[in-house]
């Protein structure tokens, strides 16, 4: 199974187009989402084409398809327009004979981990920031920021397939991949 992970849109037309277009080229089977989908948040400027409107529009197209988490800028009301649950606080993804714990990252991350045996690993976004590395006996993954990524990194997103971790730009450039882990 193929699977798109992306985070931190923060209510960008422009971008969620883009990201919506690599999912489709992907030919992915299902999209998890880690929050931050709809509003900018007051620590960051607002992005490119800043409509969220138009974000609700073109996710709810892909409603069946869509996991998500709740990040730190999601409210309530954001539930009332998006057609795809979006206030879990995490979610448990079975990968081989390890556990993916999903989350924003807000409350969960590298340095407050959550339950996890060794091997396990840890997928948030929330930083902006693309991560792959190993942090005592389990794996901290961040697939980065769609529309308002820091440090120089790409706007991007991570694919998922055969225990395999692949993080490449909006255009589906490769630029990282998971070792064995």
């Amino acid at each position: 199974m193929k699977i798109m992970i992306a985070s931190d849109i923060h209510g960008s037309a422009f971008y969620c187009r883009k990201m919506l277009e690599a999912y489709k080229r992907e030919n992915a089977c299902r999209m998890v989402l880690l929050g931050d989908i709809l509003y900018h948040g007051p620590r960051n400027d607002l992005p490119e084409e800043y409509a969220p409107k138009a974000v609700i529009e073109m996710l709810n197209e892909f409603k069946d398809e869509i996991y998500c988490v709740r990040g730190n800028c999601e409210a309530e009301v954001d539930q009332m327009v998006l057609k795809f649950p979006v206030l879990a606080e995490y979610a448990l993804i079975p990968c081989g004979e390890r556990m993916i714990f999903v989350t924003h990252g807000h409350v969960f991350n590298k340095e407050n981990l959550p339950p996890m045996k060794k091997g396990d690993i840890l997928l948030h976004g929330h930083t902006h920031i693309p991560a792959c590395e190993r942090i005592g006996d389990v794996f901290y993954m961040n697939p980065g920021s769609v529309s308002i990524p820091k440090e120089n990194t790409p706007h991007g997103y991570m694919i998922l397939e055969d225990e395999r971790f692949v993080w490449k730009t909006l255009d589906g450039e490769v630029y990282m991949e998971s070792d064995e882990l």
